[in-house]
């Protein structure tokens, strides 16, 4: 994104509000877009590659470009790839991540999804590296993990620690799968966060894939949802508000500007950690005194925010663990189902919204630890994800997009259903080869869970 200080600057709250307005799309023009990280590791000895090292990645990404993807810098420093509305990008502890582009079917997500995981490979095997797809780095402390070259890394890992005890860990030890889906209207974008907000602990359930840290068992069967409980309060959570009578735009912009900002990124990033979005509003923020800003740092301070369901021109789902190729088409799946069918939409909301703001919070925290074991509101976690489930795949149906094969998405979703069938989480069943044929060795994953 190119950055102007001779943009116009923004005039008044409702400037900010009108930037979710602006993100408003008719039914035709709704995409799903799919996003996905992974760890990369040596063959050898299972390291994290570094970014200058000769097998590491940057050469991945060099290495990606004979595909037609064209190279994105920071300064001299290749830090992502763009190709037809894709890229490729670097989280901070070089988790290789896919943002897929804005796709029609769930069909055509698993069709780039593939087409990448088999790019990636090519380079990967030439590198001598492979890759995993856990929820949270199972084998590396922090101090083994190596740090990307990219300036709003090094501003986060700075203000982390004063805020919270796992940020670090959010930064360099995990992976998730996310899938961002569109709204029509304030109303439809106001049903939609408050369905996939109650819901999003259930997603965190289904696919919970992280039960190890450095080698053992960890206590959690997602371990990368746990992280997010202790990283920065005034930027995670579940936000309650957003089941408040008068939730909207307006409502989650005021909550927006009331978390402090990270960075403000001109020809480099400048470092505002901690400082009010509202003073530079008013021309006084300490690290631009003078200036006010543009859109463009609006669009940036609110991917600053980290809660389960996340709002910008679209809504993201925040909430799965990064998993094994199998499941990645399952998210957008899910997700797609619940939302963008409205009667699969009314039901699910008809299904949470007896729920109160302890039962979210309280599922929160057990979907962390338990996943589909024990109850929310009266019943068992495994029979509200069996209803979901039911619920998405009756959307599936109804949106009835095929594939070349005369194929609706449904499928997608089966290994969900086996999944809420049994009770056992993809962390459970992590375990259980853990303490059986892998017999406490933890190495085993890797070559059990690689793509």
């Amino acid at each position: 994104m190119a950055y102007n200080d001779e943009a116009e600057p923004v005039q008044t709250f409702s400037d900010l509000v009108g930037y979710f307005a602006a993100g408003e799309k008719p039914r035709e023009r709704w995409r799903i877009g799919a996003e996905h990280e992974k760890f990369a590791f040596r063959l050898t000895d299972l390291s994290r590659p570094a970014y200058q090292d000769p097998d590491g990645i940057q050469a991945m990404l060099k290495g990606m470009m004979r595909f037609g993807w064209e190279g994105v810098y920071e300064g001299e420093t290749l830090i992502a790839l763009s190709r037809n509305g894709a890229s490729v990008s670097l989280e901070p502890g070089g988790q290789f991540e896919l943002s897929g582009a804005p796709l029609e079917t769930v069909h055509d997500i698993c069709e780039e999804t593939g087409q990448h995981l088999e790019e990636v490979k090519v380079v990967a095997d030439e590198l001598g590296l492979g890759f995993v797809g856990v929820g949270f780095s199972p084998l590396w402390t922090r101090e083994q993990t190596p740090v990307m070259p990219k300036g709003r890394y090094a501003i986060m890992r700075a203000y982390m620690p004063k805020v919270g005890n796992l940020g670090l860990d959010m930064m360099l030890r995990t992976c998730t799968v996310q899938a961002n889906l569109d709204y029509a209207s304030e109303a439809d974008m106001v049903q939609k966060f408050r369905v996939s907000l109650a819901l999003q602990p259930i997603a965190t359930a289904l696919f919970a894939n992280s039960p190890f840290t450095e080698g053992k068992p960890n206590g959690f069967v997602s371990a990368r949802a746990n992280v997010w409980t202790d990283t920065d309060h005034d930027r995670t959570g579940m936000l309650d508000f957003v089941f408040d009578d008068d939730f909207g735009y307006e409502r989650y912009a005021r909550y927006a500007l009331d978390v402090p900002m990270y960075f403000v990124k001109r020809e480099h990033y400048i470092d505002a950690s901690g400082q009010d979005f509202k003073a530079y509003m008013k021309g006084e923020l300490p690290a631009r005194p003078g200036h006010r800003p543009t859109m463009d740092d609006w669009a940036d301070h609110l991917t600053t925010l980290f809660p389960e369901v996340r709002l910008k021109k679209y809504l993201e789902m925040r909430g799965a663990d990064a998993g094994p190729w199998s499941r990645l088409c399952a998210l957008p799946a899910l997700w797609g189902g619940l939302l963008y069918d409205q009667t699969a939409l009314d039901a699910a909301w008809d299904l949470v919204k007896g729920w109160t703001t302890d039962d979210h919070n309280k599922l929160r925290a057990m979907a962390a630890r338990t996943g589909l074991k024990g109850d929310i509101a009266g019943r068992p976690v495994k029979d509200w994800a069996m209803d979901v489930l039911n619920i998405a795949k009756a959307g599936l149906r109804n949106r009835n997009r095929l594939s070349g094969g005369m194929v609706d998405e449904t499928g997608y979703l089966g290994e969900l259903f086996e999944i809420a069938a049994s009770g056992l989480t993809p962390a459970d069943r992590l375990l259980e080869k853990y303490h059986g044929v892998w017999q406490g060795d933890i190495r085993r994953l890797y070559a059990d869970e690689a793509y």
